[in-house]
């Protein structure tokens, strides 16, 4: 995520508690003297875009776990995800590779490649209708919020030093103003979020992010986005091959629904692995590899037999991007 996308995404959970001496098994050492707030998320802001055109050149694998809750919080259903992360055309897309610990049958890879080519080009749609409205976008194609705009609908306050996985960092609370007026529905969800934002104090870069949702949130009557009170995700991203920071796990739970597409009524916790760098001139390889119970990848296992546009050494259109 960018900054613009991961600044919305992760402003997130607990900040209304006082924090004590550890902050996530973290030491907090000393609150930074005269720091200015706005300046330092201004340079984060143009920084992670420096990270994100890197993140491009970039696989890697996701594997989700979302439990469904029922009436009484309790786990009614479990569902598993393996998907390879890639950028294609600029538009960073999760191909479903497995479920539920099956590799897809060759009937459902056509389908899923179908899948991605459809998105690749919406989003290319809406990067296109509003790069000519003048307009920043996301590698999906959908308006951003600058830092700007999140200033104005609420605050970053309270910084102080931190050690975040052996690396200084500056922690910082977020609160959103109920007061301040939006100018759209969306800039209500920035608006409606309290959470915590941590800065990589070397690469002024957002790191990790933990928030909630402290009022029901709607678009359309909760035809597009429907959000409940109390929701809350966080998320973190870890440093690969001392160039780029790249998404670790994100987590959510609670109740929440973005069109008919992304339902969570319950806990959700997604995390990436085995990260792989690749040249645009060189042939992307379909992984099929599934996560084990330790988070690692299971050994190869013969799979019912695959077309070749499936088999080593053969790509499918949305598996092999072009140059960038």
């Amino acid at each position: 995520m960018g900054l613009r996308v991961a600044l919305l995404v992760s402003v997130l959970v607990n900040i209304a508690q006082p924090l004590s001496a550890q902050v996530a098994g973290n030491e907090v050492q000393q609150q930074p003297p005269a720091l200015d707030v706005r300046a330092l998320m201004l340079e984060v802001e143009q920084n992670q875009r420096r990270f994100e055109a890197a993140r491009r050149d970039y696989i890697y694998h996701v594997h989700e776990v979302e439990d469904d809750f029922d009436g009484h919080e309790r786990v009614k259903k479990t569902t598993v995800t393996d998907s390879e992360s890639l950028s294609i055309d600029g538009v960073r897309v999760d191909k479903i590779v497995a479920k539920n610990g099956h590799p897809l049958t060759p009937d459902e890879q056509k389908k899923e490649d179908e899948r991605v080519d459809k998105q690749v080009a919406k989003a290319k749609e809406r990067r296109a209708k509003n790069d000519g409205k003048g307009r920043e976008t996301d590698p999906q194609g959908n308006e951003i919020t600058p830092v700007s705009r999140i200033l104005e609908l609420g605050a970053f306050s309270n910084p102080r030093h931190v050690v975040l996985d052996g690396r200084p960092a500056i922690l910082l609370d977020y609160a959103g103003d109920p007061r301040a007026k939006t100018r759209n529905s969306f800039e209500g969800i920035i608006r409606d979020l309290v959470g915590q934002v941590w800065i990589d104090e070397k690469d002024h870069v957002l790191v990790r992010g933990e928030g909630r949702f402290l009022n029901d949130f709607k678009l359309a009557g909760g035809l597009l986005v429907d959000i409940h009170a109390g929701f809350h995700f966080e998320f973190r991203t870890t440093k690969v091959n001392d160039e780029v920071w790249l998404p670790q796990k994100i987590e959510g739970e609670g109740s929440a629904r973005v069109l008919i597409f992304a339902h969570v009524r319950g806990h959700v916790v997604v995390t990436t692995s085995d990260y792989r760098k690749f040249r645009t001139s060189t042939t992307i390889i379909p992984s099929n590899r599934l996560i084990g119970p330790d988070g690692e990848p299971l050994p190869e296992q013969p799979t019912r037999e695959q077309p070749a546009s499936q088999q080593p050494g053969g790509s499918s259109p949305s598996t092999t991007p072009p140059p960038v």
